[in-house]
């Protein structure tokens, strides 16, 4: 064996060698040059160790006398019959005198014979292939060789300078690549930008979003509702329009739902949808901004989260498709104001010249000369939340119209929206009212999905002119109120609540208000100073049709105690209910009464939704 100094003389060639390489695949086969030249070894291999799998696969190998496609070699080890798995958990080498005696590793035994050699050392490196895998050293000797302790010790020298040199073209490929991607990254920014700035379409952007993320994307435009998607997130289940149908179906508003539930949060946001069963898709959700409000999401499709360079590129992305979306969040807010603005114009009669008012809706489409029909929609829970999705109630009625073939002007008031259908443009032979109030029962289903409950509509008359749309729309908004007061939602007409519109109408007037006061003004009043519950007992005594045990039962009174409560109704105001027409009387007063009283705090509440 060489001495000390030809020993370090040899390291230093080593060195000088290995570290010249760039590229791992030239540094692999140098270090297994160089220890087969400083060593008494004739053949070499690296092999990466595939734990998982329980396989040794080689990636590089020295073999002089190998003669290119005239013997085919093991490329796969087991290893149960490698020393390399050995190797590494002992982070030791593994040094076998003769392999063709071998009763330990039976694949170097076959081989041995096969390729004619004898000592085999097998060396653990420390560092790891591309793909996170450890990795051994074998060189092998056509004769037998004694090997000292201090020749391991020089082969672990040589392994680990190439370990080094390995770690070092690794890192600085890592860096060649992330410069690579990140000169894309701000290539594919600057397209989308120009493309944006050229007033370019949203689909263009997503196709140049999914080549530069390498993953299936979508945007949801929460205003607009429309969904772009790039690619099918699954081949296997979906083609293109297979993939396009499912969006514009019940799972296109469920990943709209949930997408605009995630956007709203803090954190970490994964949407995870089961499309059938036992089949997921996992997308990460990154909301997009217009003047802070959220309009609108990014999805990319898959299970792993990005990294940094994605996150700049996802960032860039959201920049550019919210700019995009930022036009038509602007188009449709300045639509609807106006609409708006003048429709309150309007009910509230605050119009100077009727000609300017009627000249200004022509110019927004919208003939009110003409016969018209309204329907006014009352969301469910109104707060901002339900607010924010006015543009997505206004998209619904647009199609819904457009597949029932009618004009349509959709109005946003507060918590609720108003259809105009032009009378004139609905044929005749369509059946009169009845395509308008087929129409209204299928937005009103619609806006049920989306809210999870049935809004309150009310199909109204046909109008023409301003003063007669103020009329109709005071109408409107009176049955909205009394469906309130009664728990009603869905589609309906003056038939489904009975006289109360025509009774509320009236409710205002001195004479009305004189005769509520006259029937049971004392009683209101001594309830509210006494704290007494004559005016519920008497309520209830008329609802269930002045019998007494039912009532009792109703309000879980002994009948004693109703029988003395009324007696004192009696005492005290005069109120007698045993006749039909005192009984009438008393009860279109409680009637009236309980009118009126909703009616204040909903009429404060809609005019500050307005």
């Amino acid at each position: 064996m060489p001495d000390q100094l030809s020993r370090m003389s040899s390291l230093r060639d080593v060195a000088s060698q290995i570290l010249t390489d760039t590229d791992v695949e030239s540094l692999l086969h140098s270090l297994l040059e160089q220890a087969c030249r400083h060593g008494p070894w004739d053949l070499g291999a690296i092999m990466s160790v595939d734990v998982a799998h329980g396989d040794a696969l080689v990636i590089a190998r020295r073999d002089p006398s190998l003669l290119s496609g005239n013997q085919r070699l093991e490329d796969r080890w087991e290893l149960a019959t490698s020393p390399a798995l050995v190797a590494l958990q002992r982070n030791e080498p593994v040094y076998i005198r003769d392999a063709r005696e071998t009763t330990e590793f039976l694949g170097y035994r076959r081989e041995a014979q096969v390729r004619g050699y004898r000592t085999v050392v097998v060396l653990p490196m420390a560092c790891r292939d591309l793909e996170n895998r450890p990795m051994v050293m074998s060189v092998s000797a056509r004769r037998i060789v004694d090997v000292a302790p201090d020749d391991l010790v020089f082969m672990g020298m040589i392994v680990h300078l190439g370990a080094i040199a390995i770690d070092r073209a690794h890192q600085q490929q890592a860096q060649l690549s992330a410069s690579t991607q990140l000169r894309r990254v701000l290539g594919v920014q600057s397209a989308m930008l120009e493309e944006v700035l050229a007033g370019g379409a949203m689909e263009t952007l997503i196709e140049m979003l999914a080549d530069l993320l390498d993953v299936p994307v979508l945007v949801i435009d929460f205003d607009g509702g429309a969904i772009f998607s790039s690619r099918s997130p699954d081949a296997s289940l979906y083609d293109a329009d297979t993939w396009q149908k499912v969006l514009d179906g019940a799972m296109g508003m469920r990943i709209r739902e949930t997408a605009r539930e995630l956007a709203t949060r803090r954190g970490q946001r994964r949407l995870t949808l089961e499309i059938a069963p036992g089949n997921k898709l996992t997308a990460n959700v990154e909301p997009l901004l217009v003047d802070g409000e959220v309009v609108g999401a990014l999805l990319s499709f898959g299970d792993s989260s990005p990294d940094d360079l994605q996150m700049l590129a996802i960032e860039n992305a959201r920049f550019a498709v919210s700019v995009q979306l930022m036009r038509s969040v602007i188009r449709f807010r300045a639509e609807t104001r106006t609409l708006t603005e003048l429709f309150f114009e309007i009910v509230e009669r605050r119009w100077r010249g009727e000609q300017d008012v009627l000249e200004r809706a022509r110019r927004l489409g919208l003939s009110l000369t003409a016969r018209n029909h309204i329907l006014v929609i009352d969301y469910p829970n109104c707060n901002r939340a339900v607010g924010d999705r006015s543009a997505e109630c206004h998209r619904i009625s647009a199609m819904l119209a457009a597949q029932h073939k009618l004009p349509i002007h959709t109005i946003t008031v507060g918590g609720g929206l108003v259809c105009l259908l032009p009378g004139d443009a609905i044929p005749d032979e369509m059946g009169g009212d009845a395509p308008v109030t087929a129409f209204g029962r299928r937005l009103c289903s619609a806006l049920g999905t989306l809210f999870g409950r049935e809004p309150i509509l009310v199909v109204g008359d046909t109008f023409s002119g301003l003063e007669a749309l103020a009329k109709e729309w005071e109408r409107c908004w009176r049955m909205i109120r009394i469906a309130r007061g009664m728990g009603k939602s869905g589609a309906l007409s003056v038939p489904d609540l009975g006289p109360l519109p025509m009774l509320i109408g009236a409710a205002d007037s001195p004479d009305v208000r004189a005769f509520m006061s006259g029937t049971i003004g004392p009683l209101i009043a001594y309830d509210r100073d006494h704290r007494t519950p004559y005016m519920e007992t008497l309520s209830a005594y008329i609802r269930h049709g002045c019998r007494s045990q039912a009532c009792a039962d109703a309000m879980g009174l002994h009948v004693t105690t109703l029988r003395y409560r009324l007696a004192r109704i009696s005492e005290l105001f005069g109120i007698d209910v045993e006749t039909p027409e005192r009984r009438f009387a008393v009860e279109l007063a409680l009637q009236l009464h309980k009118l009126v009283e909703n009616r204040l705090p909903e009429e404060q509440a809609a005019h500050s939704q307005v």
